[in-house]
């Protein structure tokens, strides 16, 4: 009888470019179908839905330069936004006390209604869309995810 050979083991680079690949073709799944539904369901983009999570988290309002770098995207995208939800009453800028160049941005009451609205059917459809995990297969993989947030924080 010939003896087996063990398979050749795979470098943990290639195991961890697979990794990145999933999770890469995973998020774009998920961020498509989020961007349909927003859409479909309530004529808006997720852009605009990540700007108005931002203002909602800072009721007192934000700079616009403090929420496009929040948001990681250019003053001029973040102010073409907030001039939509602006027209549409969904958010209002108000002056900076002591700098006539800068403007806070916030939502109204309208907008902060409106954005909760959308809070909630986002979070049902990632909770949709994310059933196969259970709990703890979430637990786990938030827990995993984290660990990678701080080795590229520390870079």
């Amino acid at each position: 009888m010939i003896p087996q050979s063990e398979p050749p083991t795979e470098p943990m680079s290639k195991t961890r470019l697979r990794l990145w690949l999933k999770l890469l073709k995973t998020s774009g799944r998920i961020e498509a179908e989020l961007r349909r539904r927003l859409r479909d369901e309530y004529a808006t983009t997720l852009p605009r839905f990540d700007v108005m999570a931002a203002l909602s988290r800072f009721p007192n309002g934000l700079k616009m330069s403090e929420l496009s770098d929040l948001l990681r995207v250019s003053n001029g995208n973040v102010t073409g936004i907030v001039d939509r939800l602006t027209n549409n009453g969904h958010a209002l800028r108000v002056a900076v006390p002591g700098d006539r160049r800068a403007q806070l941005a916030r939502l109204t009451p309208a907008g902060q209604v409106a954005f909760t609205k959308l809070a909630q059917a986002h979070e049902a459809w990632l909770d949709e869309l994310l059933q196969g995990l259970d709990a703890d297969d979430a637990a786990i993989l938030h827990t995993l995810l984290g660990k990678t947030e701080r080795e590229t924080n520390a870079q």
